[in-house]
């Protein structure tokens, strides 16, 4: 039961991400390129997820990684992004 719980902790806290990842994908002529790995564990240490996205289109370029693990001791986590946009017009 613990580990299902650390499981829902870390999807209930990685679902806005993926919806907002989501949200990037847009129907624009020109370069597109997409770069994206994830991977989650859970077992009798804890559960945890994390991810690498990365991605170049007509208005700019974008990173993004992050992991949460969730153990008896708490929920912890690190986010790192970066990212440029440009105006082609």
């Amino acid at each position: 039961m613990r580990a299902f719980k650390r499981v829902l902790t870390v999807a209930a806290l990685t679902a806005p991400l993926v919806i907002g990842c989501a949200g990037l994908a847009s129907a624009q002529e020109g370069l597109n390129a997409d770069f994206g790995k994830g991977a989650f564990v859970a077992n009798q240490n804890g559960a945890g997820v994390g991810a690498l996205e990365s991605s170049v289109s007509p208005d700019g370029i974008a990173h993004a990684e992050f992991f949460i693990w969730a153990d008896e001791n708490g929920v912890s986590g690190s986010f790192v992004g970066s990212g440029a946009s440009w105006n082609n017009s």
